[in-house]
């Protein structure tokens, strides 16, 4: 996991922790770190919103209920969590797409969205 150690953010820093409770992360590592098997890339540290959590059920991934388990606690407005980075596109085309954490969310990221479209959701207020 040398990759995940040097995990870099959208903004060229050190990849910081999204969420430990709930613990998230496709590695279930508290950080959005991706890797060739996370063919969903899970790679954006979003703050759940009711809006995008009620669009994501209307997708089919209902993040709301719990799934013991998985050890899944169930999603609830403003938890973070890691999301697919083609899901959160598709809920910023929709117009409902949660705030981000540029600090959390894994340079890869950028293969989906653009840094300005990340950065108009930002919930950092310098970036």
């Amino acid at each position: 996991m040398a990759e995940q150690a040097s995990a870099r953010n959208v903004l060229g820093e050190p990849l910081l922790p999204c969420s430990m409770k709930p613990v998230t992360g496709f590695f279930r590592d508290g950080c959005c770190n991706t890797s060739a098997e996370d063919v969903g890339s899970h790679t954006i540290c979003a703050v759940m919103t009711e809006s995008f959590l009620e669009f994501s059920v209307s997708r089919g991934n209902d993040l709301v209920s719990p799934r013991p388990a998985f050890g899944f606690p169930g999603l609830k407005p403003g938890d973070r969590w890691c999301l697919c980075a083609p899901r959160w596109r598709e809920a910023m085309e929709a117009g409902c797409a949660p705030r981000v954490s540029l600090s959390a969310t894994h340079e890869r990221a950028l293969e989906y969205v653009s840094l300005d479209q990340l950065r108009t959701h930002a919930v950092e207020a310098n970036h």
